[in-house]
């Protein structure tokens, strides 16, 4: 996978010590992962690096919202989402993403792309089940939920529609089984 370019951090021109980026995160950046799941994104990323001699310390903080679909009505809203992620990169022989607290890459190198610990990082944020806020607070109208309470069954076993049909007198007999002990 081509690496974006603006999320490779050159790290061997800085002096040791604290170092902050600051990012946008959009749409695109998930379009370039296929990621389909978010309409549109919104998302304040800030990467701080921490520069030793022998290790490098990332800490990527983020804060925003992202356009999903409810997973009950299908309609869009607003996820608010925050979080962070903490990793350290230190120098060996080989690169080692073995271990995702732990990564080591090779001697000699001067630069870090962090764009796949973005991504995961942002994805794994959001809640795996979506619920529009409007289904909680009773405010949200939607042709599908409209639908689903027509379709509610009632808790007397009577029709929702309130008609009575024709009932077969046999079915009345075997409803007499549950009741009687």
């Amino acid at each position: 996978m081509k690496q974006l370019k603006e999320f490779v951090i050159p790290f061997i021109g800085l002096k040791l010590g604290e170092h902050t980026f600051d990012f946008k995160i959009t749409k695109t950046f998930f379009d370039y992962f296929e990621y389909e799941d978010f309409n549109n994104s919104d998302i304040n990323l800030e990467v701080l690096l921490i520069k030793k001699n022998t290790m490098l310390e990332f800490t990527l903080s983020f804060k925003g919202c992202v356009n999903v679909n409810c997973d009950v009505t299908n309609e869009p809203y607003e996820e608010n989402i925050t979080g962070s992620f903490h990793f350290i990169v230190k120098f060996g022989d080989e690169f080692n993403d073995e271990n995702e607290e732990l990564i080591t890459i090779p001697h000699g190198s001067y630069e870090f792309n962090i764009q796949q610990y973005v991504y995961e990082t942002i994805v794994l944020a959001v809640p795996t089940k979506r619920t529009h806020p409007g289904i909680e607070a009773g405010t949200l109208k939607s042709d599908i939920l409209n639908k689903l309470e027509e379709l509610r069954p009632t808790t007397d076993g009577s029709n929702p529609d309130g008609e009575d049909e024709n009932i077969d007198p046999r079915w009345d007999k075997l409803k007499n089984l549950l009741t009687d002990k």
